[in-house]
Order: C-alpha cells, then sequence, then structure tokens
C-alpha cells in the first residue's frame, strides 16, 4: 500500500458504512411490512445488521490506533487529554439530543413520563461508542504497558459476549436510574446496549494491536491475509452453527453463541478486503472518506432529515411509515446520500481551510442550540 494511503482502508469501511446505515434507516421506517415476507429480506437484513458492528468496531480501532503514540501526555492530563474527551462528550451530546422527546427543556420537565424518558435515555450507536471509547482512554491511562491493555481489551469483549445472555434478562432499571440502566440491555428500549455491542468496540481495540505492529514492520498484507481468512472462519462457522445445527435465521439478533463472530468475521473480511483495494492505489481520495472524517455530522443531519419535524410538523418517517415500496425506499436513500456526501464534503473542506473559524461556528451552534432548548 502506498505509505500516503496507510490505514486509509479502516476510514473507508467506517465511510461506507455510514452510508449503507442511511439506506438501514430508511427500509426499517418506510419499507411495506409486506416485503419484508419476501424470501430475500432476511439477508438483506443480515447484510444491514452489519453496519452498526462496523461502525463501532472501526471506531474502537482508530481511537485506539490514535492513542499508539503520546500516552504519557495523556497521562498529564493536558491538551491530549481534553482533545479526547471533547470528542467523546462530542458523541455523548449528539447521541442524546437525537432522543430528546421535545426541543425545550421545559416540556420535558412538564411531561416527564415513562416512555418519554425512556426515549431520551435510549442508548444508541453514538452513545455506545462513546461510552467504549471513555473506557479505552481511562484504561489506557491507568494500564502502563501496552500489552497488558491489549490484552485487557480481549478480556473485556469476551466478559462482554459471556455475560451478554445473562445481563439481558435483568431488569437494571430495579437498581439503578435509566440513563445507567439502559447501557446494559433492551428491556427498557435501547437499540445498542452495551451487552453485547461493547465487545465491537474492545474488539476493534484489541485488532489495533496487530495493525500497530504489521505496520511497524511493514506487514501489513500478511495482516489483510489473516484478516480474510480469520474473518471467513469465523463467519462460515457461525452461519452453519446458526443455519444449520440449531436453524436460527440471520435476522437473530439476541446475544447469542453466534451473534458476535458471525458479524465480526464478515466485518474484518471487508477490513483486508479493502486493504487490498487500496493496495498500491497512490494518493487514494474519495468522498467516502470525507464521509468517515465527518461520520459525527453525516450520523446526525441524516437521522434528522427522517425523524424529525422539519416538513409542516411532520417528519418523513410520519408521512411514509412503512407505506413506500422498494423502488421508493432505493430512490430516498440515494437522495440523502448525495446531501451528506455534499454535506462530508463541504465541512471537511471547511475544518482544513478555515479551522479556527470550524471551531468556533461548532461552539457557537452548540452554545445557540442549547440556549434554545434551555429556554424554550
Amino acid at each position: 500500500m502506498a505509505k500516503s494511503n496507510r490505514a486509509l482502508f479502516i476510514d473507508l469501511l467506517k465511510g461506507i458504512a455510514l452510508l449503507v446505515m442511511i439506506e438501514v434507516h430508511v427500509v426499517n421506517a418506510f419499507l411495506l411490512p409486506s416485503i419484508r415476507a419476501a424470501w430475500w429480506f432476511p439477508i438483506l437484513d443480515f447484510i444491514n445488521g452489519l453496519v452498526a458492528p462496523a461502525f463501532a468496531f472501526t471506531s474502537g480501532m482508530v481511537f485506539v490506533i490514535s492513542l499508539h503514540k503520546g500516552t504519557a501526555e495523556l497521562r498529564t492530563f493536558g491538551t491530549a487529554f481534553w482533545r479526547k474527551m471533547t470528542r467523546i462528550g462530542l458523541l455523548f451530546f449528539a447521541g442524546y439530543s437525537l432522543h430528546i422527546p421535545f426541543f425545550s427543556f421545559h416540556k420535558i420537565l412538564l411531561y416527564p413520563t415513562f416512555s418519554n424518558m425512556e426515549g431520551l435515555f435510549n442508548v444508541d450507536i453514538l452513545e455506545l461508542i462513546a461510552s467504549g471509547l471513555l473506557f479505552l482512554l481511562f484504561a489506557r491511562i491507568i494500564i502502563k504497558t501496552e500489552k497488558s491493555f491489549y490484552n485487557f481489551t480481549a478480556i473485556c469483549a469476551v466478559i462482554i459476549l459471556l455475560l451478554g445472555p445473562h445481563v439481558w434478562s435483568i431488569d437494571f432499571y430495579n437498581y439503578m436510574p435509566l440513563l445507567f440502566s439502559n447501557y446494559f440491555n433492551k428491556i427498557h428500549g435501547s437499540f445498542f446496549p452495551g451487552f453485547p455491542w461493547w465487545a465491537f468496540v474492545f474488539s476493534g481495540a484489541y485488532v489495533a494491536k496487530f495493525y500497530n505492529s504489521a505496520r511497524e514492520t511493514n506487514n501489513e498484507k500478511k495482516f489483510a491475509k489473516q484478516l480474510i481468512i480469520i474473518g471467513t472462519v469465523l463467519l462460515v462457522s457461525g452461519l452453519f452453527v446458526s443455519n444449520v445445527l440449531f436453524n436460527q435465521f440471520l435476522k437473530d439478533v439476541r446475544p447469542h453463541l453466534t451473534f458476535f463472530p458471525e458479524r465480526f468475521g464478515a466485518v474484518i473480511i471487508l477490513l483486508g478486503s479493502f486493504w487490498f483495494y487500496l493496495h498500491k492505489k497512490e494518493n487514494f481520495n474519495s468522498l467516502i472518506l470525507d464521509v468517515s472524517r465527518e461520520s459525527l455530522v453525516v450520523y446526525w443531519f441524516h437521522l434528522h432529515l427522517i425523524f424529525r419535524e422539519l416538513f409542516n410538523g411532520k417528519s418523513l418517517d410520519n408521512m411514509y411509515h412503512d407505506q413506500l415500496g422498494l423502488p421508493a425506499c432505493i430512490l430516498i436513500s440515494l437522495i440523502i446520500v448525495v446531501l451528506m456526501l455534499i454535506l462530508a464534503k463541504f465541512w471537511n473542506t471547511v475544518k482544513k481551510k478555515y479551522p479556527v473559524y470550524a471551531k468556533w461556528w461548532t461552539i457557537a451552534l452548540l452554545v445557540i442550540g442549547t440556549a434554545i432548548f434551555l429556554y424554550r
């Protein structure tokens, strides 16, 4: 791989996952229920189900790669530490802002129904990733040696997977507020609770160990081959166990025996394949990379386009929920994808050319939005 393209294969996977995520949200919101009964839909559902694992995995991997050097500075709690904390804080902020029942703090206090609180404290993919990265950050600060840190991430992933089925049977709201209990399971509506989804963040952190080693020894090609081989074994064996031995189908997303290996296997196959795709490509550039770099902006805006009441007091979901055929869903997905590609390119260009202005525009937007929310 050309030197300038190192690690771009991770960004490529993350960017593609984000664009496919748009199709996932459109299909889940608008597709006619009758079409979901088609023979091919479970296959599409399984492919769509790889988006969240890929997003969580690459986020964990990229984050730990960025921690590979400069851990001493992190332990002083200086600029590097607060830069990471700011990024994680933005993930939390964006995640919870997507689930506020009203854009008014007064209304939330006025209508504190249990249903509204369940929605507000829903753990979605951004909250999942933010909490996982926060854990990894402090683990890296506390654990002095790289070997011990990477072993710790692997152990954490295994523990999450082993405890998952048991944790899903416990209503943690009996012991702690929804803000925290929703991170354990989906009893109260969380889309991506930590069990088992943290395993993808932590496994991404663990795989970063082998990528860092391969990069330093110029063995990235071997690393990519190993990803494809190991991923194929995990995916094929997982599908065999779930579909032949136990006759479960692809849409089963409970934290069962093969949930993780199937999806982890598919993700690392894609990761290794993208390395070979970029191999020998000089100065590779793509709008997909802009999507990856501006993942938070793309994620936040596309969900608002679909689910916020932006059209005469109605959202697209209100108007077309479970009412559209496949061609219409594809068309809407493509339109939103194009809009997000333009947005990502624009914002990435602004950040590169006018970094100071971009920083202050972001701060101003957050402050003004928060002020309106608090006083509305």
